[in-house]
């Protein structure tokens, strides 16, 4: 039986392992995938069991999605170049890392008919995702991306990775049309952003890629200021279908039981 995991810290709130065992147990696959919370200086030995064929793949989440890459033999083009991995496979017995969140953030606004080019976004958070988001917007025709981040430093280093994104501080008012939350305020329900939401004005896209819990204060406030709000929940689920892809060989079908699945949890 081929033995896969997603790994971070935290890790409670994963739905990953809901829906991979469901499309395995629908494919007849004789498989099983679980969630392991790790510390940092754990995430090399449980990775090296991929080669000693005691794991098939990984998934990685917050906050290991650069971590991982030092023990990698290569990263995929979107891996390269987000330097962000969150599926791991064997190849040739090479480890590769791959990046499936900017094909997940790509089809999820795709499903929502909204137009991305010539768009001003504004991403809250600077980790994790953010480089995925940065790459596929910028790959989408986005007219300018900005940047807001409790910790500024870590803002300034995704603009060395891309010159061109604006640096705004934390709190600041910029004129946009879409207003990602990526960080993870909201994974509790008590979170609060500290953020006048309300000064961006109506008729924006509010998109949290948190999915569980399946709205966010974020959300709740963008939808009752009169604007279009979108969880994460899409843009999770491509993203498992394209690292289930990458090692079952197998499309996985999206039907109505992969949505219930998320929506009771």
């Amino acid at each position: 039986m081929k033995k896969y995991f997603v790994i971070g810290n935290p890790i409670k709130h994963s739905l990953s392992p809901q829906l991979h065992n469901y499309w395995i147990k629908k494919n007849n696959l004789d498989a099983f995938y679980d969630k392991k919370k790790l510390k940092e200086d754990e995430v090399g030995d449980l990775i090296s069991l991929i080669k000693q064929n005691e794991i098939s793949g990984i998934n990685v989440t917050i906050p290991f999605k650069k971590t991982v890459i030092p023990y990698l033999d290569k990263l995929s083009p979107e891996a390269e170049k987000t330097q962000s991995v969150n599926t791991i496979t064997l190849y040739k017995n090479k480890l590769i890392g791959h990046n499936t969140d900017t094909e997940g953030f790509k089809l999820a606004i795709k499903k929502l008919n909204f137009e991305i080019k010539n768009k001003i976004i504004l991403i809250l958070g600077a980790g994790g995702v953010v480089p995925s988001l940065i790459y596929t917007l910028k790959n989408m025709g986005a007219n300018k991306i900005i940047i807001s981040n409790r910790t500024r430093g870590k803002a300034e280093i995704l603009k060395k990775l891309n010159n061109e994104i604006e640096i705004i501080n934390w709190g600041n008012i910029s004129p946009c049309d879409v207003i990602i939350n990526a960080t993870s305020i909201g994974l509790n329900e008590n979170d609060e952003m500290n953020l006048k939401l309300e000064n961006f004005g109506k008729n924006k896209l509010y998109f949290d890629v948190i999915y569980n819990p399946r709205e966010t204060n974020f959300l709740k406030i963008g939808r009752k200021l009169g604007n279009l709000t979108e969880n994460g929940k899409y843009m999770f689920i491509y993203q498992a279908m394209s690292a289930f892809k990458l090692w079952h060989g197998i499309i996985p079908q999206i039907d109505n039981k992969v949505i219930e699945l998320l929506d009771n949890d």
